[in-house]
């Protein structure tokens, strides 16, 4: 348990970043548990692959994405008639290495999806950072196409300074602006493209904080706006009609040093109805949101 005990450390006090990493570092973690397990018995090993799933799932409560790749991890072992512990040590493995597999072979859909989006002198506008989106934007300066980049800094842990980097390194002429100026530059941008974090049974969209409001200005300067995303995203819970929770982090984040008395709030990540969403740019193509369920059950049936 002390590889996943390390890594619910690592995710906890973000040093691990994004969806997509923190999905791939619980699925290893778990790996690791499986093969180096002390258990006795079948019955001794689900407990504890349970009991690191629940410590994964305690890190950080808007990660659908790591949440269903350990189930599909899970259900694997318990559809699996194995009964020695070696042999359902290899059933995690080869379960891991399939689900990673599939996220990268997502990853090139999405972006060959969404790069035929972007165009010669485009203006992309997006915010904070996201490896899809990263991905995407490559594979369209990759085809040969010219345009440019605006960032947000995307307070307060300022990760949209990586994306703003990452822009530069593929050579794409690239603007980094305040949050705050979002609706000053908004006139300027020809697409919106940004991550997700959660996609709802609605087919709302959780991301980071600013995202909404990003997404109001862009329908009010009638600018396409799109969320790129695997579907594995999807939070199954919430079509009982559970809330996707929306994580608040501590007030240090903000403000450091603020006065004892001041209430400082750090929402983390906000709900974007999907009527500000042009499409969802996935592994299926581009999707109106709504149609986000029906797609899951055809595709990812074992989730529900």
């Amino acid at each position: 348990m002390e590889s996943v005990q390390k890594t619910a450390n690592r995710i906890r006090r973000l040093e691990v970043k994004g969806a997509r990493n923190v999905a791939i570092a619980a699925l290893q973690a778990l790996k690791l548990l499986a093969e180096g397990t002390k258990s006795k018995s079948r019955e001794e090993f689900l407990l504890e692959i349970s009991g690191a799933k629940d410590l994964l799932f305690s890190t950080r409560p808007t990660e659908p994405l790591m949440r269903n790749g350990v189930n599909w991890v899970l259900l694997n072992v318990k559809w699996s008639e194995k009964k020695r512990v070696k042999d359902l040590g290899r059933v995690v493995s080869s379960s891991t290495c399939e689900f990673l597999r599939s996220l990268e072979i997502s990853r090139e859909c999405i972006a060959e999806n969404g790069s035929k989006r972007i165009r010669d002198g485009m203006v992309v506008f997006t915010h904070c950072r996201s490896s899809t989106v990263t991905h995407m934007i490559r594979k369209a300066k990759q085809t040969g196409k010219d345009f440019e980049v605006i960032c947000t800094e995307t307070r307060p842990v300022f990760q949209g300074r990586n994306t703003a980097k990452e822009m530069l390194d593929l050579g794409l002429k690239t603007t980094l602006i305040v949050d705050s100026a979002a609706r000053s530059v908004m006139k300027e941008t020809d697409l919106v493209i940004v991550g997700a974090d959660a996609i709802t049974s609605e087919g709302n969209v959780v991301n980071k904080i600013g995202t909404a409001t990003i997404a109001v200005l862009a329908r009010e300067a009638r600018v396409p706006f799109y969320v790129v995303s695997e579907l594995l995203k999807f939070d199954p819970e919430t079509l009982s009609g559970e809330y996707e929770t929306i994580e608040e982090r501590g007030r240090d984040e903000v403000w450091k040093d603020a006065p004892k008395k001041l209430k400082v709030r750090n929402p983390a990540f906000e709900v974007t109805r999907r009527d500000y969403i042009h499409g969802i740019i996935c592994e299926e193509g581009v999707v109106p949101p709504h149609i986000v369920v029906e797609i899951m059950q055809r595709k990812y049936s074992w989730i529900f």
